[in-house]
């Protein structure tokens, strides 16, 4: 699977980039049929808390799945992107297993 990561307003680190293409890299493995995984961090308000916002957007046959946190930190935010696009991607086996 294809990973593209776009930074807005800052520039992600090695560190960073490493940990999105591990947990994106987990969604892979349950979801085979994604071919392509865009994932966007946003620094939204630099002076406040809760200013990081993480999209993650997956690319599968017949639709998308899209996850959107706004956290502390990306680190969080992708975490809890990961765990929804699991789920979403269950459902979207189980949909495609009933077709």
């Amino acid at each position: 699977m294809e990973i593209r990561i776009q930074s807005i307003h800052f520039d992600a680190t090695e560190k960073l980039q490493a940990f999105i293409e591990k947990k994106v890299g987990k969604i892979a493995k349950s979801c085979d049929q994604a071919a392509t995984a865009e994932v966007v961090l946003k620094v939204v308000k630099p002076e406040t808390a809760m200013n990081k916002e993480v999209q993650i957007r997956l690319d599968v046959p017949g639709g998308k799945l899209h996850a959107e946190k706004v956290c502390d930190t990306f680190e969080e935010g992708i975490d809890q992107c990961v765990e929804a696009l699991q789920r979403q991607a269950e459902k979207y086996k189980e949909k495609q297993r009933v077709k």
